[in-house]
């Protein structure tokens, strides 16, 4: 068990209580496909494909960002992206883990 939780914490990050983020402010990007997102996504949620991410990230200066995908691994990208950019961003995996 011990492994998974290693893995788990090094594609999502600690565990983080994303209701408490998402009351205080912190914006839920979607980095899925419009088709992706267009077949559910968390309300409130912006929709910006990864492949487009890099053109708009810096409107998310001085903000808490969360983003999510389908499985996790896109938003693993995004997060990297961001905190790149000196953002601070939470992965939270699949977008059906913060409903």
């Amino acid at each position: 068990m011990g492994v998974l939780k290693e893995l788990r914490d090094m594609l999502f990050g600690p565990k983080v209580d994303y209701k408490q983020l998402m009351e205080g402010g912190a914006v839920i990007i979607d980095v899925r496909t419009p088709g992706e997102f267009k077949s559910g996504h968390k309300k409130g949620s912006v929709n910006i494909p990864l492949q487009n991410l890099s053109s708009k990230i810096s409107k998310y200066k001085n903000k808490e960002v969360i983003v999510v995908c389908k499985s996790g691994m896109r938003a693993s990208s995004a997060k990297r992206m961001f905190e790149q950019e000196g953002i601070k961003c939470y992965n939270a995996g699949a977008w059906q883990s913060l409903n």
